[in-house]
């Protein structure tokens, strides 16, 4: 037997006659070849405008169903679909076995994203069909319920879900910029669908289906990324049953946001999406707007028994006012050797000390194909090509740092930045047995290639050093502000190419019934080659000095014990590197720093899944950080500023993090976390241009903490009313810049300070009634007053008391 019927779904259909009006019903459970339920199962009638889905019992039922011949149509998310005939009434009551064409790995995709334990199921962004009970690595999924009750808008509201990952700054409000174990998770840690995607550009939330967040080590996957995790957006997929959701958001601050999801089948073989939604709001900032525009259409071809293909794409416009916040002013210096110091401007939180016309405009358009071919019973293919187009229009005045008087020079910043990104995988995972021992087998190779283009103006010029006016951040009226908007031109566009390749090599070894060994390498490749910077004016071009290639490879082993059908203990490690930037004191590129990374844990289900709880410990370390040159060939010490470079120095992150999540009763959903993170320096040479051993480094919290909880009456008079509440908290970190050595006498640079934690609390309630519901949300119930920090000069407070409200149609 093929081994796509690894499972047998057995569907027991028992027909109730009417014999007056010649009318029956059919009902039946789903379930897997170990007896468990399966929900979410999408059933239909063929030709029929008749749809359910299977309840948490695996239970469905049409009733009042005329006598005839008829053909029930099961599906999972669209991926796969079985046609079966039944009869009204049943030519006999014997119990029929029927086989669903679904593979292992779709299956636990679907339990994973409708909820009960975390541990169950496989992650897209593994790339390989290893189970997460297998995997010696933490791994977070938040499904589209939690996103749907929570009422997310963006990517932060579905991170907050998850310990240990946590929203570290949000520079001018334009990106949301997060840290995983103490490392700023950018460009190369962010994913949609498997592809790298720009994060300057704020993901729309209304498409998404779940949120994966593998934790750790991902560098023999993807290569050049940074240490903590990578987060994968999974959008909605096409389905062969037509269904679809309207729905309108309305919010404080005057908040609109109308949405339309819609799928169906074209043909048998053909299935489509569409999501689209607008946007437009306000903000408890002072003259702050935003709009928005989204459109996100798919498609998926049924090429054959085997092979699939899935067409993607979306577009993203998105107008809204740069926000730096309310700023920092100069403090007494804080240490006795120290100098400089700063502190928040005390002012509301609504205050606003931009212009009335600065502005920020990002578009960034995605297109994605995605073929899946099962050679046989052990060998399968995944190939994937993308195409990422981005650009962000800014003008406005910036990067707010006042004297010790409030007394700022408001300087202008206009750019333009642009980035086209190609991109192709080919993952080739396989089954297989040699002798006794099983392996789960994956080859791949990536090819990436990206340009950035980046536009400079004249606007230093056309003011005077850049600086659009003075005013005092604590006294509005000593200054008349300018309101005018100054006309500047683009003078220079330059170009950076990059181009990286990776192959790489895994197996999951099964060496007994309780032992696994996952073990792999990659090989990575990067260039980037020279920048050229042409004039506008004359179309003149000036290459840059710098071509850079790195080469490295990446090893990842791990042993995996389980005692228990429920019980997984691990220990791994795993080695990247991270390019550097600039030039050594002979003048040559830096090497890569080199990052090893080690974790161990346990993950654990309890009475059949209704509990799960993961422990996991590790440690990372940055083994020669890049820093500025401290003593010159000929032994003098840097007096000044200096853009050589030097490996020196190390970073060491320690942590633990703890995942909980539960189903005790029937529409009772619980999860939770917290994580600890002691990320420091621990070597440095304290000389001049060094940083100080054993200093938090900033934006890395010791104390983050989660904790939601929804429930749905499922009968009375209160049947389809929802519930729920979440707590989140954030504790105390340092911000702005780690101090430095100022000289090699022990004098600081101390632009550092603290920020205070804080926690906020949100509460929602809904009513479901049948194919209506509404859903309501209050956040930041106790009005909890902090801020988000870039550096010292975009200080975003976080967001006031508020509501939004959700009126959907699901039909």
């Amino acid at each position: 037997m093929r081994r796509f019927l690894l499972f047998l779904m057995t569907l027991m259909t028992f027909l109730s006659v009417n014999a007056q009006t010649n009318t029956g019903n059919i009902e039946g459970v789903i379930t897997t070849p170990e007896g468990n339920p399966v929900p979410n199962v999408n059933v239909t009638i063929k030709g029929k405008k008749k749809h359910v889905v299977t309840n948490e019992q695996g239970h469905f039922e049409f009733n009042e169903i005329p006598y005839g011949e008829y053909i029930l149509v099961y599906s999972f998310e669209g991926e796969t679909s079985q046609e079966i005939p039944v009869t009204v009434p049943p030519v006999s009551t014997e119990t029929s076995k029927y086989n669903l064409s679904l593979n292992a790995r779709e299956l636990k995709e679907v339990i994973v994203r409708i909820g009960g334990s975390i541990n169950q199921g496989t992650a897209r962004i593994g790339k390989s069909n290893i189970p997460i009970m297998d995997l010696p690595q933490a791994v977070t999924i938040i499904g589209q319920s939690t996103i749907e009750n929570q009422q997310a808008q963006r990517l932060s509201d579905v991170i907050k879900n998850v310990n240990g990952v946590y929203l570290g700054g949000a520079r001018a409000s334009t990106q949301e910029t997060f840290y995983a174990r103490g490392y700023n998770l950018g460009n190369t840690n962010t994913f949609k669908n498997g592809f790298r995607v720009n994060s300057g550009a704020m993901p729309e939330m209304s498409a998404i289906e779940s949120v994966e967040v593998l934790k750790g080590g991902a560098a023999l996957l993807y290569g050049n990324v940074a240490p903590g995790g990578i987060v994968n957006m999974v959008t909605k997929k096409p389905r062969f049953n037509f269904g679809g959701e309207v729905n309108m958001r309305v919010g404080s601050y005057d908040l609109y946001k109308p949405s339309v999801d819609i799928y169906g089948p074209i043909s048998q073989s053909v299935a489509f999406r569409l999501n689209g939604t607008y946007e437009k709001a306000n903000s408890y900032r002072d003259e702050v707007h935003s709009e928005r525009y989204y459109v996100n259409p798919s498609l998926l071809f049924k090429l054959g028994e085997k092979t699939k293909l899935l067409v993607q794409g979306d577009y993203l416009q998105h107008e809204f006012t740069p926000d730096f916040g309310i700023g920092t002013m100069n403090a007494e210096a804080s240490r006795p050797t120290a100098t400089g110091g700063k502190r928040v401007t005390p002012v509301s939180r609504n205050t606003f000390f931009g212009a009335p016309w600065q502005y920020a405009k990002t578009t960034q358009a995605t297109a994605s194909i995605e073929l899946n071919h099962q050679f046989n019973d052990s060998w399968a293919l995944n190939a994937l090509g993308g195409f990422q187009n981005y650009e962000r229009d800014y003008f406005s005045t910036e990067r707010i740092q006042a004297d010790i008087n409030g007394k700022w020079k408001r300087p202008l910043g206009k750019t333009n930045n642009k980035e086209d990104y190609v991109t192709g995988q080919l993952n080739l995972n396989g089954d297989v047995k040699t002798g006794s021992i099983g392996h789960k087998l994956l080859i791949g190779a990536d090819l990436e290639k990206v340009t950035s283009t980046a536009l400079a103006s004249d606007i230093a010029t056309v003011v005077p050093n850049g600086i659009y006016d003075s005013i005092n951040l604590l006294d509005p009226t000593m200054y008349v502000r300018r309101t005018d908007m100054p006309q500047a031109s683009w003078i220079t566009s330059t170009k950076n190419p990059v181009t990286r390749f990776g192959a790489y090599v895994q197996d999951l070894v099964s060496l007994s019934e309780k032992f696994k060994l996952l073990a792999g390498v990659r090989w990575s490749y990067q260039q980037a080659n020279r920048s050229k910077a042409t004039t506008l004016a004359t179309n003149a071009v000036k290459e840059g000095a710098v071509f850079q290639i790195d080469k490295a490879f990446s090893p990842r082993i791990g042993l995996v014990y389980q005692p228990t059908d429920h019980t997984t203990a691990f220990a791994s490690y795993s080695n990247s590197f991270s390019p550097n930037s600039g030039m050594d004191i002979d003048s040559n590129t830096l090497k890569p720093s080199v990052i090893d990374q080690f974790e161990i844990g346990i993950k654990n289900d309890f009475f059949d899944g209704l509990l799960s709880a993961n422990l996991t410990v590790y440690r990372i370390i940055n083994n020669n950080l890049s820093q500025q040159i401290q003593v010159f060939k000929n032994g003098d010490p840097v007096q000044g500023a200096t853009t050589l470079r030097e490996l020196t120095g190390q970073t060491t992150s320690d942590g633990i993090e703890v995942d909980l999540k539960s189903q005790p009763i029937k529409g009772w959903d619980i999860l939770a976390g917290y994580s600890y993170n002691n990320m420091r320096y621990t070597k440095t040479s304290g000389r001049f241009g060094s940083y100080v051993e054993g200093e938090r480094l900033v934006n890395s919290p010791a104390h983050t903490a989660n904790a939601t909880t929804f429930y749905t009456f499922q009968n009375g008079a209160v049947k389809g009313l929802k519930v729920g509440a979440g707590v989140y908290y954030v504790g105390e970190r340092n911000a702005g810049w780690n101090t430095t050595y100022s000289d090699n006498n022990g004098a600081l640079n101390d632009r550092l300070f603290q920020v205070k934690g804080f926690a906020t609390a949100d509460v929602s309630a809904g009513y479901t009634y049948q194919k209506w519901s509404l859903l309501a949300k209050l956040a930041n119930i106790t009005n909890t007053f902090n801020y988000y920090v870039h550096e010292n000069y975009s200080i975003n407070p976080i967001p006031p008391r508020s509501f939004v409200v959700t009126a959907a149609f699901k039909f």
